[in-house]
């Protein structure tokens, strides 16, 4: 086993304890999807059916490189809801928040993307487009 195996299985162990998270709290995650989208609910399910089947095929080598393309495309997707909390201090659980935390979650946002890149062997290009790296 590689380190990038062992990674994205520690990886993918992760997204999918987050993705079941999505069912047994669901009441958790629902303040958090702009209102815009209507039934929270069925965000907060569709977003954790997609973290385990991420998190899932990112722990197998023969999907890794699809899984990566998209858990960054979900990545991107999802950091909606976590905007959605920091522009309109939305708590969690009665907790607020401080732009610190806000910060730190988006800088660690872009660290997954990154992670994911790599562990998809990836290349991310300059003009944002995600490319498969067939060299290796």
């Amino acid at each position: 086993m590689t380190r990038r195996d062992f990674i994205a299985i520690v990886v993918g162990i992760i997204f999918v304890i987050i993705g079941v998270d999505h069912f047994i709290r669901t009441e958790w995650y629902n303040p958090i999807v702009p209102s815009i989208l209507g039934f929270p609910a069925f965000w907060v399910y569709a977003s954790g059916i997609a973290e385990i089947g991420f998190g899932t095929a990112i722990m197998l080598k023969a999907y890794r490189k699809k899984a990566a393309v998209f858990g960054i495309l979900m990545l991107l997707a999802l950091y909606w809801a976590n905007l959605n909390m920091w522009l309109n201090d939305i708590p969690l659980n009665g907790v607020q928040y401080s732009n610190g935390w806000h910060i730190g979650r988006l800088i660690v946002q872009g660290f997954l993307i990154l992670l994911l890149a790599w562990l998809g062997e990836l290349r991310l290009r300059s003009i944002g487009f995600i490319e498969v790296n067939n060299n290796r």
